[in-house]
């Protein structure tokens, strides 16, 4: 048997790496997959790549992509962010099967993700769950983390589906408005996940 794969997203400053620890915590093992795409963004398969096509101002000294110029210039041009995005996650893909394996004698796993919906990737996964939160409140969130002005976070945000969309095809929703408890939320959809892998048996 095979771990069911499950979906974990939300926009940026959603919480959403919150709430994967709390997954973690229960026993769920969480593949972070912009943590990996990071890892795998330095192999020299990957930096010879950026270097062809986004050129050597996004290479750094150690002639590792620099991930804070190749970050500007891709948010600056959607065609851009799609080029990095072919490279990146089909590698990021295969490595997540990969990572899978490991568990194979658990229910489920969970990739952390903040691009699912607007990727095939959804459609593959047994489930997917999708945390929100009001956009002033995630835009708040960023600013404070990453040192960032809000008109860069509101850049960003242009990448990703709205969460209006996003909510109608999730299997399970968690509202971090920072007023509803989430271990309640995680706790249920647990649950929940677990009872439809015993029925599926």
């Amino acid at each position: 048997m095979v771990a069911k794969q499950i979906g974990l997203t939300g926009n940026i400053g959603s919480g959403k790496t919150t709430v994967g620890r709390l997954f973690e915590t229960i026993g769920v093992p969480v593949y972070y997959a912009d943590d990996h795409a990071k890892r795998l963004l330095n192999t020299p398969e990957v930096a010879s790549k950026v270097k062809t096509i986004f050129g050597n101002d996004c290479i750094a000294a150690d002639g590792l992509p620099d991930r804070k110029a190749l970050a500007k210039k891709v948010f600056a041009d959607v065609r851009l962010l799609q080029k990095l995005n072919e490279i990146i996650h089909p590698l990021v893909g295969m490595d997540f099967e990969r990572w899978t394996e490991n568990y194979a004698a658990l229910p489920y796993v969970i990739m952390e993700a903040a691009i699912l919906f607007e990727t095939e990737r959804a459609k593959q996964l047994y489930k997917n769950i999708l945390v929100t939160a009001p956009e002033q409140l995630r835009i708040r969130r960023v600013c404070e983390r990453d040192g960032v002005a809000a008109e860069d976070v509101r850049k960003r945000m242009q990448h990703q589906l709205p969460e209006a969309e996003k909510v109608q095809i999730a299997d399970f929703v968690i509202n971090n408005n920072g007023e509803e408890p989430l271990i309640p939320q995680v706790e249920r959809i647990h649950q929940s996940i677990s009872a439809s892998i015993l029925e599926s048996i």
